[in-house]
């Protein structure tokens, strides 16, 4: 049983006996990304979700797969019925990024919770290469990826104040605010998909 059951969210309490060792989205779990230096992996679902169960049936319940997850990141579930405010920050990074988003979304990110690889649905095969390619990525070019996911957040905050001054939804791009409120505890997609973060000749 991982840090979700005491949950009071029926979504999360669905993954409470996984062997992937989630965690609330909270301080502490940023804090322990930090503490071990590894990315952080953000799953964003809903408990009416066909895909997110799909995901979790292939990937979350197998023990093989949880072993990587738990040996190469900080695993952290939200419920984005409970949390749309931080369902929003990263469905905005991650169609900002792929160009369509959906559920269940899957969002690499630093420790200081900016993101550098966005998708959603992934089957297990491909779910393993990336946590694994992520991992070695992180080990081996970790100021660079550091640097892209900052760019990408600058990134985001200038469409956020574009967004404002057009009269747009400016606060779902707020990742600053979210990260750094972090408290304790658009359709439903099969679309497959995942971008990287783009190098800095790419801006």
């Amino acid at each position: 049983m991982n840090r979700l059951n005491t949950s009071t969210s029926p979504y999360l309490l669905q993954h409470a006996d996984n062997p992937v060792d989630w965690w609330p989205w909270s301080d502490e779990a940023f804090a322990e990304a930090k503490r071990r230096d590894v990315p952080v992996l953000l799953s964003v679902g809903y408990a009416a979700c066909h895909w997110c169960h799909v995901m979790a049936h292939e990937s979350f319940e197998d023990e093989a797969t949880a072993a990587i997850v738990n040996g190469s990141v900080v695993a952290i579930k939200v419920d984005r019925e409970e949390r749309p405010d931080i369902d929003a920050v990263y469905m905005s990074a991650t169609q900002a990024m792929t160009g369509q988003g959906g559920w269940p979304m899957t969002v690499f990110m630093t420790p200081d919770g900016d993101p550098f690889l966005c998708g959603t649905y992934y089957p297990r095969a491909r779910f393993t290469q990336l946590v694994t390619a992520v991992a070695d990525a992180w080990k081996r070019n970790k100021g660079q990826i550091q640097s892209e996911s900052q760019r990408i957040r600058q990134s985001l905050a200038e469409n956020a104040a574009a967004m404002s001054a057009l009269g747009g939804q400016a606060g779902e791009l707020n990742l600053e605010e979210v990260t750094a409120a972090a408290p304790p505890g658009a359709a439903d997609a099969n679309q497959r998909s995942d971008s990287r973060a783009p190098r800095p000749s790419d801006r």
